[in-house]
């Protein structure tokens, strides 16, 4: 952690980060507390008996839940020469890939809408409800596109 003065404020932190995680992204507690435990460590690598320790997680949970938030890159592995155990860190792109996919998701979703005008047929009251849907989601991705992070 950052110091020990401070440890108190940065775990009510972490849990910020997971409510958030909970209700914004319908993921477990646990996740978003990895997440915002490996967002704000010092060093910024974390060996997962020390996550599980501060986050008071069973290994058992914290074990799946690194596997899931590695297999959708947003942590990876770390090792240190000489040294058996297993870091995790958080990409360094992570929030990069969370609101691609998100904007991937609204994308796919767009296309879908194309084909509900085409189905609605061109007027009436389904048609003005799918291409308010439409323009929202083509409005968002042209704000996306034309303004690109700085990665």
């Amino acid at each position: 952690m950052s110091s020990e003065d401070n440890q108190d404020e940065v775990l009510q932190w972490v849990e910020r980060v997971a409510t958030f995680c909970v209700e914004e992204w319908a993921l477990p507690p646990i996740t978003g507390r990895i997440l915002g435990l490996l967002m704000i460590c010092d060093p910024p690598e974390c060996s997962a008996g020390r996550i599980a320790e501060t986050i008071r997680a069973s290994r058992a949970s914290l074990t799946s839940n690194m596997r899931f938030l590695a297999a959708i890159g947003l942590v990876r592995k770390v090792r240190v020469p000489g040294d058996r155990t297993t870091y995790y860190r958080i990409e360094d792109d992570a929030w990069h890939k969370v609101i691609q996919r998100k904007l991937d998701s609204l994308g796919a979703f767009g296309d879908i809408a194309d084909e509900g005008l085409k189905l609605a047929g061109g007027s009436g009251a389904q048609t003005e409800r799918i291409r308010a849907a439409q323009q929202s989601l083509t409005w968002l991705r042209d704000i996306a596109a034309r303004n690109p992070p700085n990665t």
